[in-house]
């Protein structure tokens, strides 16, 4: 993929804020373009003030302090205040959060400034400093990560970063650096749970799991979904059905429907839980091609939320807090930074509850459950 402008203006403020001063030249052999394209990225980003250009060298320009003349009650209010906000994508679950975050930075008199990395964790760190080149005094972080080697890959940079943090939707190991920061997240597990008991109290047996593998939510899914049986007492039906997107792998998506077709047909399994939406409205469609319907063979919850009630059969789902993710960061991140010194509070991992939404794709309740 043919890299943007906007990524190598990234590229090339990580460069400079790192060496301090860099000669134009220099930069464009590390960035692999031409001395002319390097000259007209620095004369674009000098002239933004994100540089100071002199004499065919660029540096890191010094900020000044924050004005004392604004005086407490302003600084405390957050007036004024630049946050930044790295975020996978733009849209579907990210969307929610986001807007969440602006509307928090908005109440509060702070300016947001918005990046994406599209899911590639390599380019996180460049795209924070693009934030910060941009003026942002602190950070609300997702990394792009997709699972845990990216996160061992691509997370300790975080640690390091000279204004405060907050991680969104994401955890990190404990005991490491990143188990320090402030963060914010949706308590996947909780909201697996939720699910279950709702087809447990159905009249259900115990349901199966369809998800996908390639995010960190999905694997918080699946974790849930194990701490879900053990807490419940119950054992998985079969393995976890992996899913994938159907119009990525076509093969791979037909597999896991005939492999869910023959679990609800030979009455293995009259519930599933499936991440995420469009997955599960698209195993939904495939299903009624053979002869399996919702919710008259099959009970089936969805979960993130986010295009379920507009199935055909409008699917329950469990819908994590995104919008209220991306508020209770920006609010955290606002109040690191409007603090004291001496009033300093100890760092926060606060975890916020799914809630589910009850639709049609249950059905009516079975009567008493085997065990």
């Amino acid at each position: 993929m043919r890299e943007s402008a906007a990524e190598r203006h990234d590229r090339l403020l990580a460069l400079v804020r790192e060496r301090g001063t860099a000669r134009v030249a220099d930069l464009a052999t590390l960035l692999g373009v031409s001395p002319v394209t390097a000259r007209r990225d620095v004369e674009a980003l000098a002239a933004k003030g994100l540089l100071d250009r002199v004499h065919g060298q660029v540096s890191w320009p010094e900020r000044p302090e924050r004005p004392e003349h604004l005086g407490a009650g302003a600084r405390r209010s957050g007036e004024g205040l630049v946050l930044g906000l790295l975020a996978p994508s733009a849209t579907y679950y990210f969307a929610e959060v986001i807007r969440g975050a602006h509307e928090a930075a908005a109440r509060a008199g702070a300016r947001l400034v918005l990046r994406i990395s599209d899911y590639r964790p390599e380019e996180d760190r460049a795209r924070t400093e693009g934030l910060l080149a941009a003026g942002a005094e602190g950070v609300l972080v997702a990394p792009g990560w997709r699972g845990p080697e990216d996160r061992l890959g691509y997370g300790d940079w975080l640690a390091e970063l000279p204004v405060p943090a907050v991680l969104l939707e994401r955890r990190a190991d404990p005991g490491t650096p990143l188990d320090a920061l402030d963060r914010v997240v949706s308590d996947h597990g909780h909201g697996v749970l939720l699910a279950l008991r709702h087809l447990l109290e159905l009249g259900h047996g115990t349901p199966l799991l369809v998800a996908r593998g390639d995010s960190p939510t999905a694997l918080a899914v699946r974790a849930g979904f194990a701490e879900a049986l053990d807490t419940l007492g119950l054992e998985a039906p079969g393995p976890v059905i992996d899913s994938v997107p159907a119009d990525q792998d076509p093969e791979g998506f037909e597999r896991a429907v005939r492999a869910l077709h023959e679990a609800v047909t030979s009455g293995r399994v009259s519930a599933a839980l499936v991440h995420n939406d469009v997955d599960a409205i698209e195993i939904v469609q495939r299903l009624a091609d053979l002869g399996a319907k919702v919710p008259e063979d099959l009970a089936l919850i969805a979960y993130d939320d986010e295009v379920a009630a507009l199935a055909d059969t409008p699917l329950t789902a469990v819908a994590p807090p995104k919008r209220q993710v991306g508020r209770h960061a920006t609010e955290l991140l606002v109040e690191r930074l409007t603090e004291t010194p001496d009033e300093e509070t100890a760092r926060r991992h606060l975890s916020l509850l799914p809630r589910l939404r009850v639709r049609s794709s249950c059905g009516a309740p079975r009567g008493p459950r085997s065990a």
